[in-house]
Protein backbone atom coordinates (compact mmCIF):
# COMPACT_ATOMS: atom_id res chain seq x y z
CA UNK A 1 0.00 0.00 0.00
CA UNK A 2 1.06 3.34 -0.87
CA UNK A 3 0.03 6.98 -0.95
CA UNK A 4 -1.23 7.08 -4.36
CA UNK A 5 -3.48 4.34 -3.64
CA UNK A 6 -5.08 6.41 -0.97
CA UNK A 7 -4.99 9.89 -2.81
CA UNK A 8 -6.64 8.19 -5.66
CA UNK A 9 -9.57 6.44 -3.72
CA UNK A 10 -10.11 9.96 -1.58
CA UNK A 11 -9.86 11.84 -4.65
CA UNK A 12 -12.49 9.69 -6.71
CA UNK A 13 -14.91 10.62 -2.93
CA UNK A 14 -13.89 14.37 -3.30
CA UNK A 15 -15.42 15.35 -6.84
CA UNK A 16 -18.76 13.64 -5.59
CA UNK A 17 -18.59 15.09 -1.93
CA UNK A 18 -17.14 18.35 -2.96
CA UNK A 19 -19.82 20.34 -4.81
CA UNK A 20 -22.71 19.21 -2.38
CA UNK A 21 -20.63 20.09 0.50
CA UNK A 22 -19.73 23.63 -0.58
CA UNK A 23 -23.65 24.05 -1.88
CA UNK A 24 -24.45 24.04 1.55
CA UNK A 25 -21.73 25.40 3.88
CA UNK A 26 -22.08 28.97 4.92
CA UNK A 27 -18.92 31.40 5.57
CA UNK A 28 -18.58 33.28 8.98
CA UNK A 29 -20.95 36.60 8.86
CA UNK A 30 -18.74 39.62 8.39
CA UNK A 31 -16.46 40.68 5.80
CA UNK A 32 -13.25 38.40 5.67
CA UNK A 33 -10.74 38.11 2.83
CA UNK A 34 -10.52 34.71 1.91
CA UNK A 35 -7.80 33.77 -0.20
CA UNK A 36 -8.03 30.20 -1.98
CA UNK A 37 -6.05 27.33 -0.45
CA UNK A 38 -3.75 25.75 -3.25
CA UNK A 39 -3.88 22.84 -1.03
CA UNK A 40 -6.81 20.79 -2.56
CA UNK A 41 -9.59 18.88 -0.50
CA UNK A 42 -8.27 15.28 -1.35
CA UNK A 43 -4.48 15.98 -0.79
CA UNK A 44 -5.39 17.45 2.99
CA UNK A 45 -7.41 14.41 3.25
CA UNK A 46 -5.04 11.95 2.10
CA UNK A 47 -2.04 13.68 4.24
CA UNK A 48 -4.40 13.54 7.66
CA UNK A 49 -4.84 9.66 6.73
CA UNK A 50 -1.69 8.73 5.70
CA UNK A 51 -0.19 10.25 9.22
CA UNK A 52 -2.17 7.09 10.39
CA UNK A 53 -0.65 4.86 8.31
CA UNK A 54 2.95 6.62 8.17
CA UNK A 55 3.87 4.75 11.83
CA UNK A 56 4.37 8.33 12.88
CA UNK A 57 3.31 9.27 16.85
CA UNK A 58 3.51 12.90 16.36
CA UNK A 59 2.16 14.87 13.17
CA UNK A 60 4.35 17.41 13.91
CA UNK A 61 7.31 15.41 13.37
CA UNK A 62 5.30 13.28 10.36
CA UNK A 63 4.73 16.69 8.63
CA UNK A 64 8.79 18.54 8.75
CA UNK A 65 10.15 14.79 8.52
CA UNK A 66 8.62 12.71 5.46
CA UNK A 67 5.84 14.99 4.10
CA UNK A 68 7.81 18.43 3.63
CA UNK A 69 11.02 16.29 2.69
CA UNK A 70 9.92 13.08 1.30
CA UNK A 71 6.87 13.99 -0.11
CA UNK A 72 7.28 17.83 -1.37
CA UNK A 73 7.19 16.42 -5.16
CA UNK A 74 3.86 15.11 -4.75
CA UNK A 75 2.30 18.17 -2.83
CA UNK A 76 3.51 21.17 -5.01
CA UNK A 77 1.47 23.41 -3.03
CA UNK A 78 2.74 22.47 0.86
CA UNK A 79 1.76 25.29 3.72
CA UNK A 80 3.88 25.59 6.77
CA UNK A 81 2.93 23.26 9.67
CA UNK A 82 1.32 25.98 11.41
CA UNK A 83 -1.06 27.06 8.36
CA UNK A 84 -1.92 22.99 7.93
CA UNK A 85 -2.50 22.99 11.49
CA UNK A 86 -5.23 25.74 11.18
CA UNK A 87 -6.71 23.47 8.45
CA UNK A 88 -7.30 20.60 10.28
CA UNK A 89 -10.58 21.54 11.63
CA UNK A 90 -11.79 21.98 8.36
CA UNK A 91 -11.33 18.19 7.06
CA UNK A 92 -14.17 16.97 9.69
CA UNK A 93 -17.13 17.34 7.58
CA UNK A 94 -15.35 15.62 4.87
CA UNK A 95 -13.71 13.09 7.02
CA UNK A 96 -17.38 11.95 8.52
CA UNK A 97 -18.32 11.63 5.43
CA UNK A 98 -15.53 9.50 4.01
CA UNK A 99 -15.70 7.53 7.15
CA UNK A 100 -19.13 6.71 6.35
CA UNK A 101 -18.68 5.93 2.39
CA UNK A 102 -15.61 3.59 3.71
CA UNK A 103 -18.01 1.25 6.31
CA UNK A 104 -17.92 -1.93 5.02
CA UNK A 105 -21.37 -4.21 4.38
CA UNK A 106 -22.59 -6.94 7.17
CA UNK A 107 -21.98 -10.56 5.99
CA UNK A 108 -24.45 -11.93 8.37
CA UNK A 109 -21.78 -12.29 11.47
CA UNK A 110 -21.04 -9.59 13.06
CA UNK A 111 -18.97 -8.43 16.55
CA UNK A 112 -19.34 -5.94 18.48
CA UNK A 113 -17.34 -4.46 21.95
CA UNK A 114 -16.60 -0.98 23.06
CA UNK A 115 -13.12 0.57 23.22
CA UNK A 116 -11.65 2.69 26.01
CA UNK A 117 -10.08 6.30 24.87
CA UNK A 118 -8.24 7.71 27.40
CA UNK A 119 -7.66 11.73 26.93
CA UNK A 120 -5.74 12.36 30.34
CA UNK A 121 -4.30 10.65 32.77
CA UNK A 122 -6.08 9.81 35.63
CA UNK A 123 -4.11 11.89 37.90
CA UNK A 124 -4.78 15.38 35.82
CA UNK A 125 -8.73 14.27 36.01
CA UNK A 126 -9.35 17.72 37.94
CA UNK A 127 -6.89 19.64 36.18
CA UNK A 128 -7.62 18.87 32.88
CA UNK A 129 -9.73 21.36 30.55
CA UNK A 130 -10.04 20.91 27.15
CA UNK A 131 -13.03 18.08 27.43
CA UNK A 132 -14.28 19.35 30.00
CA UNK A 133 -18.32 18.97 30.06
CA UNK A 134 -17.85 16.65 27.51
CA UNK A 135 -15.21 13.42 28.37
CA UNK A 136 -16.74 11.55 31.55
CA UNK A 137 -15.18 9.46 33.58
CA UNK A 138 -15.82 5.63 33.27
CA UNK A 139 -14.56 2.39 33.76
CA UNK A 140 -13.60 -0.34 31.38
CA UNK A 141 -11.84 -4.11 32.05
CA UNK A 142 -8.84 -2.39 32.31
CA UNK A 143 -10.04 0.18 35.16
CA UNK A 144 -11.52 3.68 35.45
CA UNK A 145 -10.36 6.36 32.36
CA UNK A 146 -11.11 9.87 32.08
CA UNK A 147 -12.45 10.25 28.23
CA UNK A 148 -14.82 8.37 26.18
CA UNK A 149 -16.09 4.92 24.64
CA UNK A 150 -16.27 3.77 20.85
CA UNK A 151 -18.33 1.21 20.07
CA UNK A 152 -17.18 -0.68 17.22
CA UNK A 153 -19.33 -3.31 14.91
CA UNK A 154 -17.25 -5.50 12.35
CA UNK A 155 -17.98 -8.04 9.83
CA UNK A 156 -16.18 -11.63 9.62
CA UNK A 157 -13.65 -10.42 7.59
CA UNK A 158 -12.58 -7.48 10.23
CA UNK A 159 -13.93 -4.34 8.70
CA UNK A 160 -15.56 -2.01 9.96
CA UNK A 161 -19.60 -2.12 9.87
CA UNK A 162 -20.32 0.68 12.40
CA UNK A 163 -18.69 3.05 14.67
CA UNK A 164 -19.92 5.63 17.55
CA UNK A 165 -18.42 7.96 20.08
CA UNK A 166 -20.09 7.86 23.23
CA UNK A 167 -19.16 9.71 26.87
CA UNK A 168 -16.91 7.44 28.85
CA UNK A 169 -19.68 6.71 31.03
CA UNK A 170 -22.33 5.72 28.56
CA UNK A 171 -23.83 1.65 29.00
CA UNK A 172 -22.26 -0.89 26.46
CA UNK A 173 -26.10 -1.46 25.41
CA UNK A 174 -27.20 2.26 24.87
CA UNK A 175 -25.87 2.62 21.43
CA UNK A 176 -26.19 -1.17 20.32
CA UNK A 177 -29.81 -0.22 18.71
CA UNK A 178 -28.17 2.58 16.62
CA UNK A 179 -25.51 0.89 15.39
CA UNK A 180 -27.39 -2.68 14.35
CA UNK A 181 -29.66 -1.05 12.21
CA UNK A 182 -28.17 -2.10 8.84
CA UNK A 183 -27.21 -5.50 10.46
CA UNK A 184 -28.80 -9.20 10.37
CA UNK A 185 -27.34 -12.77 11.09
CA UNK A 186 -26.07 -12.93 14.66
CA UNK A 187 -23.95 -10.45 16.61
CA UNK A 188 -21.50 -11.55 19.36
CA UNK A 189 -20.21 -9.47 22.10
CA UNK A 190 -19.10 -10.02 25.74
CA UNK A 191 -21.23 -9.73 29.15
CA UNK A 192 -21.47 -6.20 28.64
CA UNK A 193 -24.27 -6.51 26.21
CA UNK A 194 -26.62 -9.04 28.56
CA UNK A 195 -30.06 -7.88 28.80
CA UNK A 196 -33.74 -9.20 27.82
CA UNK A 197 -34.89 -6.14 26.54
CA UNK A 198 -31.81 -5.78 24.27
CA UNK A 199 -32.04 -8.99 23.23
CA UNK A 200 -35.77 -8.28 22.04
CA UNK A 201 -35.47 -5.44 20.10
CA UNK A 202 -32.77 -7.06 18.04
CA UNK A 203 -34.73 -10.12 17.75
CA UNK A 204 -37.60 -8.10 16.32
CA UNK A 205 -35.14 -6.72 14.06
CA UNK A 206 -33.92 -10.30 12.58
CA UNK A 207 -30.63 -9.46 14.47
CA UNK A 208 -29.59 -12.65 17.09
CA UNK A 209 -27.25 -11.19 19.92
CA UNK A 210 -25.31 -13.89 21.36
CA UNK A 211 -23.11 -13.51 24.94
CA UNK A 212 -21.95 -15.60 27.26
CA UNK A 213 -23.86 -15.70 30.35
CA UNK A 214 -22.96 -14.93 33.83
CA UNK A 215 -22.07 -17.46 37.17
CA UNK A 216 -25.51 -16.95 38.51
CA UNK A 217 -27.79 -17.17 35.42
CA UNK A 218 -29.39 -20.05 34.23
CA UNK A 219 -27.13 -21.87 31.87
CA UNK A 220 -28.76 -22.26 28.52
CA UNK A 221 -28.30 -24.89 25.58
CA UNK A 222 -26.40 -22.88 22.48
CA UNK A 223 -25.46 -24.38 19.04
CA UNK A 224 -22.58 -25.46 18.74
CA UNK A 225 -21.52 -23.17 15.81
CA UNK A 226 -22.19 -20.04 18.26
CA UNK A 227 -19.96 -21.49 21.08
CA UNK A 228 -17.00 -21.76 18.23
CA UNK A 229 -18.03 -18.41 17.30
CA UNK A 230 -17.67 -16.69 20.76
CA UNK A 231 -14.36 -18.17 21.21
CA UNK A 232 -13.62 -16.05 17.77
CA UNK A 233 -14.46 -12.56 19.92
CA UNK A 234 -10.82 -11.99 20.00
CA UNK A 235 -11.15 -11.02 16.07
CA UNK A 236 -12.86 -7.17 17.13
CA UNK A 237 -9.54 -7.01 20.53
CA UNK A 238 -7.29 -7.45 17.19
CA UNK A 239 -9.27 -4.68 15.37
CA UNK A 240 -8.99 -2.77 18.95
CA UNK A 241 -5.45 -2.95 18.60
CA UNK A 242 -4.70 -2.23 15.47
CA UNK A 243 -6.63 1.07 16.18
CA UNK A 244 -4.46 2.22 19.29
CA UNK A 245 -1.08 0.82 18.46
CA UNK A 246 -0.96 1.26 14.56
CA UNK A 247 -3.41 3.51 13.60
CA UNK A 248 -2.49 6.09 16.55
CA UNK A 249 -6.12 6.75 17.30
CA UNK A 250 -5.68 6.94 21.52
CA UNK A 251 -3.30 9.75 22.92
CA UNK A 252 -3.43 12.28 25.58
CA UNK A 253 -1.96 15.56 24.09
CA UNK A 254 -4.88 17.09 22.25
CA UNK A 255 -5.31 20.86 22.90
CA UNK A 256 -8.60 21.51 21.27
CA UNK A 257 -11.75 19.13 20.88
CA UNK A 258 -12.05 19.78 16.99
CA UNK A 259 -8.90 18.48 16.37
CA UNK A 260 -9.09 15.41 18.35
CA UNK A 261 -12.33 14.58 16.48
CA UNK A 262 -10.57 14.72 13.39
CA UNK A 263 -7.60 12.40 14.85
CA UNK A 264 -10.40 9.68 15.55
CA UNK A 265 -11.91 9.75 12.45
CA UNK A 266 -8.67 9.84 10.43
CA UNK A 267 -7.64 6.59 12.28
CA UNK A 268 -10.72 5.05 11.92
CA UNK A 269 -10.65 5.85 7.71
CA UNK A 270 -6.91 4.74 7.60
CA UNK A 271 -8.22 1.42 8.99
CA UNK A 272 -9.96 0.86 6.28
CA UNK A 273 -7.18 1.28 4.13
CA UNK A 274 -4.96 -1.46 5.77
CA UNK A 275 -4.83 -4.48 3.86
CA UNK A 276 -4.20 -7.48 6.16
CA UNK A 277 -6.98 -6.85 8.60
CA UNK A 278 -7.85 -9.49 11.17
CA UNK A 279 -10.00 -12.26 9.55
CA UNK A 280 -11.78 -15.84 10.30
CA UNK A 281 -11.18 -17.04 6.88
CA UNK A 282 -15.14 -17.75 5.44
CA UNK A 283 -16.70 -18.05 2.39
CA UNK A 284 -19.91 -16.15 1.72
CA UNK A 285 -21.89 -19.21 1.67
CA UNK A 286 -20.63 -20.27 5.16
CA UNK A 287 -21.38 -17.02 6.57
CA UNK A 288 -25.03 -17.20 5.45
CA UNK A 289 -25.38 -20.60 6.42
CA UNK A 290 -24.50 -19.77 10.11
CA UNK A 291 -26.46 -16.42 10.06
CA UNK A 292 -29.66 -18.39 9.07
CA UNK A 293 -29.34 -20.96 11.54
CA UNK A 294 -31.89 -21.30 14.57
CA UNK A 295 -33.50 -18.11 13.13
Amino acid sequence: MDIVTVFCTVDDFCQQFAPTWQQHWLPKPGRRRRRPCLLTLSEALTLVIWFHLSGYRCFKHFYLRQVCTELRSAFPYLPSYPRMVELLPATFAPLCALLHHSLAPTRGIAFIDSFPLKVCHNRRLHSHRVFAGIAQRGKSSMGWFYGFKLPVVINDQGALVAVQLTPGHTDDRTPVPVLAQRLWGKLFGDRGYLGQELFTVLWARGLQMVTRIRRNMKNKLLPLMDKLLLRKRGLIACVGDQLKNLCQIEHTRHRSVAKAYVNILAALVAYTFRPHKPSLGLTTEQTHQIATMAL
